[in-house]
């Protein structure tokens, strides 16, 4: 099969049909194999009838239903979980997406050999104020942050290997951050396509302005994980003897003043760098047993993953 197009939506009852059709068109038009993937994120429309209706219209048609909402991230997880093309697209619901994208994003797949091509909505027909400034200081924040140069992160028109789909795990709220996964996952060859962007025909958005900082967030989760995830000593050690050191050092300092320059003075405990002083180390000491412990649990995640890979190559 060439092509899984991936789509999560939610109360996108009005759309549904004319996309559907559009990608048929331009999926028969170029003679490709392949798959529509509709992930249904707890929709409270008639959405989930008309995917019913499409299926049964149409082979090459697949659904899947959440009970309730889970979110972006968790429905394009789920539609990774059985897509079988050897090009894996995803685009949004709303008709924002324009299908006809689609052979030049599988081309660059599979003739220049892009590990994943994100779409760039570079002429916008969203608000200025809420969605086009906040989405430029956002994606300004990513590329400077991931190292990823990547123009718009978060449009929902990308194209990837297949394999990569298989080797990420999208959860959360880190359906922006697909190009981050992909690079942290050691798919490097990330490319861009500038991409038509359509006004909204039906319906409103169903993000508010709280994307913004939850994305900001994620971002902070995803470069930490990155740089950390493997080495977590790195980071809680070292903030664990920093702090400790400046704790001992105020302790050294009180026991030398107490013992050898003013003996007669205030009681320890009657003075404030004393709890200074053991508030430190005690900090200092979680945090380095914080490390610690991750290093353990990464430490035997990697031998159980060792473990599996040598069954696998016995067998």
């Amino acid at each position: 099969m060439n092509l899984s197009i991936v789509i999560p939506l939610l109360n996108e009852e009005e759309s549904l049909q004319e996309l559907h059709d559009w990608i048929v068109s331009v999926m028969q038009s170029n003679h490709f194999l392949y798959e529509i993937i509709l992930i249904d994120d707890g929709s409270s429309d008639d959405s989930w009838d008309i995917i019913k209706h499409l299926i049964e219209k149409d082979q090459n048609t697949r659904g899947i239903r959440f009970r309730k909402n889970f979110g972006k991230s968790q429905a394009l997880h789920a539609g990774f979980k059985i897509a079988v093309g050897e090009v894996v697209v995803t685009m949004d619901a709303d008709l924002q997406d324009n299908p006809e994208e689609i052979p030049e994003l599988y081309q660059l797949i599979m003739e220049e050999d892009f590990d994943m091509v994100s779409g760039w909505k570079k002429k916008r027909y969203d608000s200025l104020l809420t969605k086009n400034i906040p989405s430029k200081i956002f994606n300004w924040a990513a590329r400077k942050t991931s190292k990823v140069k990547l123009h718009d992160f978060n449009c929902g028109l990308k194209a990837f290997k297949l394999e990569v789909v298989k080797n990420i795990v999208v959860s959360g709220e880190m359906h922006r951050y697909i190009p981050v996964l992909a690079k942290n996952a050691g798919f490097s060859k990330i490319g861009e396509k500038v991409v038509q962007h359509q006004a909204r025909k039906y319906g409103k958005t169903k993000f508010g302005a709280e994307r913004f900082i939850n994305g900001l967030l994620d971002l902070i989760t995803i470069s930490f994980v990155a740089k950390f995830g493997k080495r977590p000593m790195h980071l809680f050690g070292a903030l664990g003897v920093f702090m400790f050191i400046i704790g001992f050092g105020f302790a050294l300092y009180l026991g030398i003043d107490k013992l050898f320059i003013n003996p007669t003075g205030r009681l320890l405990s009657e003075r404030p760098q004393f709890y200074v002083s053991l508030t430190a180390m005690i900090i200092g000491t979680q945090f380095f047993l914080a490390g610690f412990i991750g290093e353990i649990m990464v430490r035997s995640r990697v031998n159980e993953l060792r473990y599996t890979i040598s069954e696998e190559l016995n067998l």
